[in-house]
């Protein structure tokens, strides 16, 4: 299990560009989809659990199904493969980019690249969404907490603090009025 989780997660690792949250699209889809290692709503929790925990969603991510596929040694395979893509890539790139990085081409191509990377976060996040039945008036929440801390000037922490309050207090009542 060690090699298949390694390889899987090498080259979901290898061709994504734009972080941990482009690459879970991929990861669903080879996980999920072709695998079937695990099944979509425990896909969701594995996401749920890898935000909610300190690091990178993609480590986090490979730990979460390593080790409910093979173990430690699952683990082991599933972040290996997810980081040495990364970290050759990111090594070859700041061996060469300080002598190219003034390049129009170069510059070129890293606007290029941004959309894509934008719509590569954005799809899945709909996919999610619609599997873990977001409304409409669930989705305003992150959205007023953006601007909160964007226009709002206001510490990310307070906001995080404030939200969980306000849903604890909104599930609260909603049980209250279904009893």
């Amino acid at each position: 299990m060690f090699f298949q989780l390694f390889w899987t997660f090498m080259k979901i690792g290898t061709f994504t560009l734009g972080g941990g949250y482009a690459m879970l699209p991929l990861v669903q889809r080879e996980v999920v989809d072709n695998r079937h290692w695990i099944d979509e709503e425990e896909y969701l929790t594995m996401i749920a659990l890898a935000q909610a925990a300190p690091g990178l969603i993609a480590v986090n991510s490979a730990i979460f199904i390593g080790w409910r596929i093979g173990g430690w040694k699952g683990v082991c395979g599933a972040v290996l493969g997810a980081v040495l893509p990364s970290f050759c890539i990111i090594l070859a790139i700041a061996m060469v980019f300080s002598e190219w990085k003034q390049l129009p081409a170069v510059e070129a191509a890293f606007r290029g690249i941004r959309p894509a990377v934008v719509a590569l976060i954005a799809a899945p996040l709909v996919k999610m969404a619609k599997s873990a039945k977001i409304s409409w008036l669930t989705a305003l929440i992150p959205i007023v907490a953006a601007l909160l801390i964007w226009l709002g000037h206001l510490n990310p922490v307070w906001v995080i603090l404030a939200t969980i309050v306000l849903t604890l207090i909104a599930v609260y009542v909603a049980e209250r009025r279904a009893k």
